[in-house]
């Protein structure tokens, strides 16, 4: 368990300006790379002990404050993850994700690997992936080998770099383990930063250049279509000149 004053710390660092969406059923924030969104073996901050300290903080909370995960994103992916505030909220939420009535669409920073002579700019994936455990890894294999899953997503390029980097928005209709990675991948793109997929270096920050940029669910309450977009990390911007191009 996280030390407290390492939970408040982070608390401190969650501004304003992070949360992209609140009322009293949910909270979007868009995730830091680094920042976990539930805690694991590494003992590390995860994020809803910091949105718990925060609530608790700026709302001076008497008593304990819920926030329940609905969905994740991997460590060194940014980009929007929406809490519950309540446990009515948490299991309608639920509901959604299980019945695919939760839109996600990511961004990504992509080139082609040194293999492949030309990757698709625009498509439809849909393959079939095994996770290795132990490698922490998914891979393409044939339909029917055991413990695959069928994933889905497509793809469109939406603009270039001058130093040959590609912004690449995905439409997720699945929810595998690593599947923007590995099916990019085995379409002939990595990620900027992806060493597990291809990429031939590390990003500084130690995370990869996928950022979930949009969702888009029916409110688990008030049943209005609910759309909340998380503005890229400054790599983004700078690398396609987005604050003169907004996309």
């Amino acid at each position: 368990m996280p030390a407290t004053e390492n939970i408040l710390h982070a608390a401190d660092c969650l501004t304003p300006e992070r949360i992209l969406y609140e009322d009293n059923h949910l909270m979007a924030v868009n995730k830091n790379v680094g920042e976990i969104v539930q805690g694991d073996k590494t003992g590390d901050v995860c994020m809803p002990d910091v949105i718990k300290a925060y609530i608790k903080k700026r709302d001076q909370k008497a008593g304990n404050v819920y926030c329940g995960v609905i969905h994740r994103l991997d460590r060194p992916v940014s980009g929007i993850v929406v809490f519950a505030k309540t446990s009515k909220a948490l299991g309608r939420m639920n509901d959604l994700v299980k019945q695919r009535n939760f839109r996600k669409t990511y961004w990504a920073i992509a080139k082609e690997l040194a293999n492949t002579t030309s990757a698709p700019t625009s498509g439809h994936l849909e393959d079939w992936l095994l996770r290795n455990e132990k490698q922490n890894k998914s891979y393409v294999v044939a339909e029917g080998t055991p413990g695959a899953k069928l994933a889905r997503l497509d793809f469109r390029v939406l603009a270039v770099s001058k130093g040959g980097y590609h912004l690449i928005e995905i439409d997720l209709h699945t929810g595998r383990h690593h599947q923007i990675r590995c099916q990019l991948a085995h379409a002939g793109w990595y990620i900027k930063g992806d060493l597990k997929y291809g990429a031939p270096r590390s990003n500084p920050d130690g995370g990869i250049s996928l950022h979930a940029r949009s969702i888009e669910f029916e409110h688990p309450v008030r049943h209005e279509t609910i759309t909340i977009v998380a503005p890229p990390p400054e790599e983004f911007t700078h690398l396609f000149d987005l604050q003169n191009h907004p996309l």
